[in-house]
């Protein structure tokens, strides 16, 4: 499917199949599509080229059924009314809603039922935002960037709750920032950049397609500038004589290391995590040198 904007192409040939009970991450640099991508999963918008079915029919038909639940950024919430007040209002468009209850439940909130939305933290807004996106009991679940706002214990009570909702066979599909989220919830990544797919796979397979691997070495007095400028490397730290180099190609990058500083030693090459993975997939790094 493709969409463009003007001369913006948002997204630009991705093609997906996500099955019934998978857990997606979508992630990559800000601008590479993700919430574009999710705006045409939802019917928000349509795509300029191809077609987007959800359990083989159109969006909009999805979420008149109540099949498609959607926790968005920019989802807003009623001044006027309590928490309880809209989960019941979007119940209440469903044929076989969660209670009210038990969406606060599942979204931790049952004691801000009563409380108006203009007395809530960040943190309670979006899970506020979770409880309404649940409570149709949708099959799919989609999250952009659900837990911006929340503190390190929020977080962590919404993922142990999203992960009770997965293991009930829904299919969820979430944008976000945070790697260690990806990879602790995540079946499959998927790395957009430029509205394309650059990666898709497990955690594993994503850090394999990657290739990139950490190198790091003791180089008495070599500075920062000079380990950027060799081979294949994505992003490099110096910190006295201890260097720590992301390449996306290792060999190339060791060889050229030695040939150019002969007196380093203590040399370790190891595999990349799903951070670094995300440097080397989303294009931090000369695409000339990649090819």
């Amino acid at each position: 499917m493709r969409k463009s904007y003007g001369t913006v192409h948002a997204v630009d040939g991705i093609d997906l199949t996500i099955a019934p009970g998978e857990v997606v991450a979508l992630l990559g640099p800000n601008g590479a599509g993700k919430s574009t991508t999710i705006d045409m999963i939802t019917g928000l918008t349509r795509p300029d080229k191809g077609e987007v079915l959800v359990f083989g029919a159109e969006p909009g038909e999805a979420v008149k059924e109540g099949r498609i639940g959607a926790m968005l950024q920019d989802g807003a919430l009623l001044d006027d009314a309590t928490v309880g007040e809209m989960v019941a209002m979007v119940a209440s468009l469903h044929r076989s809603p969660l209670t009210v209850t038990e969406a606060l439940n599942r979204a931790g909130i049952e004691d801000l039922a009563r409380r108006r939305s203009t007395k809530l933290s960040g943190g309670q807004k979006q899970r506020v935002r979770f409880a309404i996106a649940m409570v149709s009991d949708p099959d799919l679940l989609i999250l952009d960037e659900p837990t911006a706002g929340m503190d390190v214990a929020t977080r962590k009570y919404f993922w142990e709750s999203m992960k009770k909702f997965t293991q009930s066979g829904h299919t969820v599909i979430f944008a976000t920032h945070y790697m260690e989220e990806a990879e602790e919830v995540a079946d499959r990544i998927v790395f957009l950049r430029d509205g394309k797919v650059a990666a898709d796979g497990s955690v594993e397979e994503v850090r394999a397609l990657a290739e990139g691997r950490t190198l790091t070495a003791t180089v008495p007095d070599v500075s920062q500038e000079e380990v950027l400028e060799l081979p294949f490397v994505v992003s490099a730290d110096v910190r006295l004589d201890k260097v720590v180099i992301l390449s996306s190609n290792s060999d190339r990058t060791l060889r050229a290391l030695l040939d150019r500083f002969p007196e380093a030693v203590n040399i370790e090459v190891v595999g990349v995590g799903l951070d670094e993975a995300f440097l080397v997939l989303t294009g931090n790094v000369d695409e000339d040198e990649q090819s």
